[in-house]
């Protein structure tokens, strides 16, 4: 491609003046970056055409495509920014300064927890991220022009090394896509999760990309006879319409066979791997072509949204429906006008109100308020790691809009309860939640919502406190960060010495229930980098910290190996999770005296005959064992099996409650190995779960949903290994 292609794309939308100016933009550029060259060898000058190709698509401003022009001759050449500004202009010399010190700022991913540094790598991360988040707010166009300098990146990723191709790969994949479509920019949004996934899952992209292609005629055969099909029905009424087939995208096809796995079900099940688009001139038109739709074809319940009536917060509009075609296949149908067709591909950018002679639109001005909004969080957030989280949760994860009563639209992360939707309004209101309603009936705090749902909030006349219990993740009261940080204020400001002693017993009753002994506690305040142990009680006394994040930090870790002297040769190669120490691959066996699960602390004892046998370390044995020299220093490794865990339970005795309590296993993908069940004679019932589990912080989450049963007095790990079977064992 040339300059002389953006210039005749310029031209379409663009007076004259304004193309001279992206004429000049080009040229000064190709002079500064003469001689330089990109590691794949072409031209340096390519990668900004090619930025400001794509942001042509978008049709934005003339200063926008200069900028994308000029965006990388400060950081290349030695040209200050000032020669810029009195060559362009202040507002072009802004837009290139922002955009290169916004292409400055390195972005950790979820794969890249804060190991260079430990906490100040966390800071610093969420600094650079709000750094990005602070210069969108002030100029949308700075992060129009990133993504598409991030686009070109990903076309161009071949020269680089495997490992900068997944870095960047899980960046964009995680931050910069989600990103494309928070502003509604589908053309950058599918090609950056494709290109990402295609060096993130390079065998799982070639796998769909094979099959797809094996497929492509009978599914263009499929596509074209239904096109005709409905196009003909639209011409019968005079109705003016242009359908189109299209293949869903390589990433989304993934995530679908994702969930079919959870579903047990295989790629060949997938039948909706094809859409039909409808593009028709009026709204009026859009309802008119979805009944013709809906006569052809049966219309399967429960898969029609409105977003024609419901805009999405990003400008989204149609109309969704699911049909059953030819009465076995599937079939995703979008009707739309040319308008919402245009504002579905390019999001904010095509109202952009920077355009030649445009005013300042109020529609996109409450469609990025959720930027701003986040921006003034980040104030309150007292940690960097509840921003990053922040971030993801709240802004990057997939949106639910609900209502007010009064008809104003909230948007939310999906799995967002009507505690988030309180605290979204107005931090009194949660606070003061006794309530709600959804849709004027009374449903539970931890409900969650789906769009269009209308939410009211009831509340309590006279002050009130929240409840601790919204703060454990496994009884799923919140989903925003927002939220929980709101609600950590709240207990913070309580007496510090009530949320010490509030912190002391949660914590001797999630290791009680764990089967940590408490001597351990030290160990466990460390791993949060607190100076002392009041400060660690207090933290989790106001839900700073939460039992979820400590099973978490227990998890086992990859860690470097330790010079040991060897205690013994290899007996065979292992097939668990395990490594001994300094020793090489033997033979190991989990002892069943105390059955370790990863995330103990464990030690090794070499027997006579099979190989290492596993324990906890404040196991009885090892610790009265008389011949040390036989321990040797072990540790968790990465493995997919699961841990044999005796769990006991103490409950009330009612119809249901063995059904409950495996359902609350089940949910948790946990197998039950056996189950013994002991009734009493003061109408209580004693379960002893034999269970397999993957490691702490799963255990953790399963006590916790168990805890939550109806009738249920305490639940915890023991040091027993499977029971006899008897009579009553199910």
């Amino acid at each position: 491609m040339t300059v002389n292609e953006l210039i005749e794309k310029a031209q379409a939308y663009l007076p004259q003046e304004k193309v001279a100016l992206i004429e000049r933009a080009y040229e000064f550029a190709r002079e500064a970056h003469e001689g330089q060259v990109r590691k794949s060898g072409e031209p340096y000058i390519e990668h900004p055409l090619q930025v400001a190709l794509i942001l042509v698509e978008l049709q934005l401003d003339a200063s926008s495509l200069a900028s994308a022009l000029l965006h990388d001759v400060e950081e290349n050449s030695d040209i200050p920014n000032s020669v810029i500004a009195e060559k362009f202009g202040q507002e072009i010399a802004k837009l290139v300064d922002a955009t290169t010190k916004l292409g400055k700022i390195s972005l950790q991913t979820k794969e890249e927890p804060a190991k260079r540094g430990g906490a100040l790598a966390g800071a610093g991360q969420a600094e650079n991220l709000r750094k990005m988040l602070v210069a969108m707010a002030e100029d949308l166009r700075v992060v129009f022009i990133k993504l598409a300098d991030r686009l070109h990146n990903m076309r161009t990723l071949h020269p680089l090394t495997p490992e900068q191709q997944q870095r960047i790969s899980r960046e964009t994949i995680e931050i910069y896509a989600p990103l494309a479509h928070r502003l509604g920019i589908w053309e950058l949004k599918w090609q950056l999760e494709d290109l990402s996934f295609r060096y993130l899952e390079p065998e799982k992209y070639r796998e769909i990309a094979t099959h797809l292609a094996s497929k492509r005629i009978d599914r263009e055969t499929f596509v074209d006879g239904v096109t005709k099909q409905l196009t003909a029905e639209c011409e019968k009424i005079g109705l003016k319409a242009e359908v189109t087939g299209r293949a869903k995208h390589i990433y989304s096809i993934y995530q679908k066979m994702e969930k079919y796995v959870q579903m047990g079900k295989d790629f060949d099940d997938i039948h909706d791997l094809l859409a039909l688009r409808v593009i028709v001139d009026t709204v009026p038109d859009c309802y008119t072509a979805l009944g013709i739709v809906h006569n052809l074809w049966h219309p399967l319940p429960e898969h029609f949204d409105d977003y024609i009536a419901n805009p999405k917060m990003n400008g989204y509009q149609s109309l969704h429906t699911t049909v059953m075609c030819e009465r076995t296949m599937p079939l995703e149908v979008q009707i739309r006008t040319r308008e919402m067709h245009h504002m579905a591909e390019y999001g904010f950018a095509v109202h952009w109100h920077y355009k030649e002679g445009g005013k300042k639109d109020m529609g996109f001005e409450a469609g990025i308020g959720w930027l701003r909004q986040l921006v003034d969080w980040h104030r309150e957030l007292s940690g960097a790691e509840e921003f990053l989280e922040s971030v993801r949760t709240d802004v990057f994860g997939d949106q639910v809009f609900v209502y007010t009563p009064k008809g104003e639209v909230k948007d939310l992360p999906k799995g967002a309860t009507p505690l988030d939707f309180a605290y979204r309004v107005h931090t009194e209101l949660g606070n003061r939640c006794i309530g709600t309603k959804v849709n004027g009936r009374l449903v539970s705090l931890n409900h969650q919502l789906k769009n269009g749902d209308i939410v009211e909030i009831l509340t309590s006349k006279s002050p009130r406190a929240p409840s601790r219990d919204w703060l454990n993740p496994e009884l799923g009261f919140i989903k925003t960060t927002h939220a929980r940080t709101k609600i950590r204020q709240w207990f913070t400001k309580q007496e510090k010495t009530e949320n010490i002693e509030r912190g002391r017993e949660i914590l001797e009753k999630f290791m009680r229930n764990l089967g940590i002994k408490f001597t351990e506690r030290t160990r466990i305040a460390s791993l949060f980098s607190y100076d002392t142990i009041d400060e660690f009680y207090a933290a989790l006394g106001y839900g700073g910290v939460t039992t979820q994040q400590i099973a978490a930090k227990l998890a086992p870790t990859e860690e470097p190996e330790v010079n040991i002297p060897e205690t013994a040769a290899p007996v065979k190669r292992s097939t668990s999770a395990i490594k001994v120490l300094g020793v090489g691959d033997m033979l190991t066996n989990l002892a069943q005296c105390c059955n370790p699960v990863p995330g103990d602390a464990i030690i090794g004892f070499v027997t006579r005959s099979r190989g290492v046998s596993i324990h906890r370390k404040d196991c009885t044995n090892i610790v009265n064992e008389e011949e040390r020299e036989r321990i040797v220093p072990v540790q968790w490794g990465r493995g997919d099996r699961t841990y044999p865990v005796s769990v006991a339970v103490e409950a009330w005795d009612r119809v249901g409650l063995a059904r409950d309590i495996t359902a609350m296993v089940a949910a948790e993908k946990v197998n039950i190995a056996s189950m013994t069940v002991s009734n009493r004679e003061d109408q209580k019932t004693n379960f002893l779960l034999n269970i397999e589990i993957a490691d702490l912080s799963q255990l953790s989450r399963l006590v916790g949903r168990i805890e939550g049963v109806k009738g249920v007095i305490n639940v915890a790990r023991t040091g027993e290994g499977a029971p006899a079977k008897s009579s009553s064992q199910q």
